[in-house]
C-alpha cells in the first residue's frame, strides 16, 4: 500500500532519475524563439528505474498510459515562457503531479442507505410531480 509519506519520497528521488532535451519553441517570442531552444521535454525511464515499488509502477503504468511510450518512458514538456530554465521547473512540476495524481488512492465509497425521512420526502415529491402532470392534461371527454 503506498502511503503518502513513501510517494513524498519517491518523488523527491525521483528528480535525480530525470532526464532532459531542449528544443526551439512555438509561440510568442518574435525572433528570440527562432533562434533560441526554451521548450523543455522531461523524460522518466519508468520500465527501468528502481525507485517505485512493482505496486506503483504498476498503477503509473495504468494511469498515465497515455503518457508512457512503447518503452516505459514517461514525458512531459512544456514551452509556455520564453526561459529554459523557467520551462524546466514547469516540465518538473508537471511530472511530478502526474505522477502524485496517479500514486494517491482514493477512499472507497460506503454504501450507506438513505434514512426514512430521505424516502418520504423523495416520495412526496414524486406524488406532487405527478399531480401537477395530471392537470395538465385535459379532461375527458365522453
Amino acid at each position: 500500500m503506498s502511503t503518502d509519506a513513501s510517494i513524498k519520497q519517491l518523488l523527491e528521488a525521483l528528480v535525480n532519475e530525470l532526464s532532459f532535451n531542449t528544443t526551439r519553441s512555438s509561440g510568442p517570442g518574435g525572433q528570440h524563439v527562432n533562434k533560441t531552444e526554451t521548450r523543455v521535454e522531461v523524460y522518466w525511464d519508468v520500465a527501468n528505474s528502481t525507485l517505485p515499488t512493482d505496486e506503483q509502477r504498476e498503477l503509473i503504468g495504468e494511469k498515465l498510459a497515455n503518457h508512457i511510450d512503447k518503452d516505459g518512458v514517461l514525458r512531459a514538456s512544456s514551452q509556455q515562457t520564453r526561459s529554459q530554465v523557467r520551462n524546466k521547473e514547469l516540465a518538473i512540476a508537471k511530472m511530478l503531479t502526474r505522477i502524485e495524481k496517479a500514486l494517491h488512492k482514493e477512499k472507497p465509497r460506503k454504501k450507506r442507505k438513505p434514512n426514512k425521512a430521505a424516502i418520504e420526502e423523495r416520495i412526496k415529491q414524486k406524488k406532487q410531480l405527478s399531480q401537477k402532470k395530471q392537470l395538465r392534461k385535459p379532461p375527458p371527454t365522453n
